[in-house]
């Protein structure tokens, strides 16, 4: 039987994309994966994470889908959307290009039967579906799709970095570093979510500050 794992990386951060992954493999040889160490990417250390991406690359039978802040700025301000339907849909679309028998998913809502009804919707054939909380501790291959939407996200931050050469941080609004770049640059690049609580506050005291400043 094919087993495959889906996670994502990179759903909280204010800046650059969410990046999706299947990751399928058959049922007999999973214990590669518990024999390779693999475990939830956010245990592992950034060297290791490499290494073991290079390794899982090699076996797996994977699938990405890249987000961009466009994307989900685009479903947040859709009144019927929201991220978890966003994420849903998009497990859906990776199931229906890689098609296995069945699939483990690391589950963003509380509701587990709920959120398996989504993706079911937005699928085109039937499989098992399993979704639970905290999945990545759980199951090696889910494990095995979280390393590899981790290191991808972490390519594609370090590709913005390199583009506009300023260092942002790691692009989660608690970072004081991206705090501050978000403040002296919110209006000059394209990769901010702007449906983010933390980049709206920011860009409207901005905003307010520079109106009263005119007004003056």
């Amino acid at each position: 039987m094919k087993i495959a794992g889906i996670e994502e990386a990179g759903r909280g951060p204010v800046i650059g994309p969410m990046v999706m992954c299947i990751a399928m493999l058959p049922e007999s040889q999973h214990s590669q994966l518990k024999e390779l160490g693999v475990k939830d990417s956010k245990l592992l250390s950034p060297l290791l994470r490499e290494r073991l991406y290079e390794k899982l690359i090699t076996f797996l039978t994977t699938e990405i889908i890249i987000l961009s802040p466009q994307q989900i700025d685009a479903t947040l301000n859709d009144p019927v959307m929201n991220l978890n339907l966003l994420e849903a849909k998009t497990s859906a679309q990776l199931i229906d290009i890689l098609k296995p028998e069945k699939v483990i998913l690391d589950c963003p809502s509380v509701n587990l039967e709920s959120y398996v009804q989504d993706v079911k919707q937005f699928l085109n054939h039937n499989l098992e579906i399993i979704a639970e909380h905290k999945a990545d501790l759980n199951h090696p291959i889910v494990s095995a799709a979280s390393i590899i939407a981790k290191v991808t996200r972490d390519r594609e931050i370090e590709k913005i970095k390199q583009k506009i050469k300023i260092d942002f941080g790691s692009g989660y609004p608690a970072d004081p570093k991206t705090q501050a770049f978000i403040k002296n640059n919110h209006d000059k690049y394209d990769i901010f979510r702007t449906t983010w609580k933390t980049y709206k506050n920011i860009a409207q005291t901005k905003q307010q500050t520079s109106l009263n400043t005119f007004n003056q």
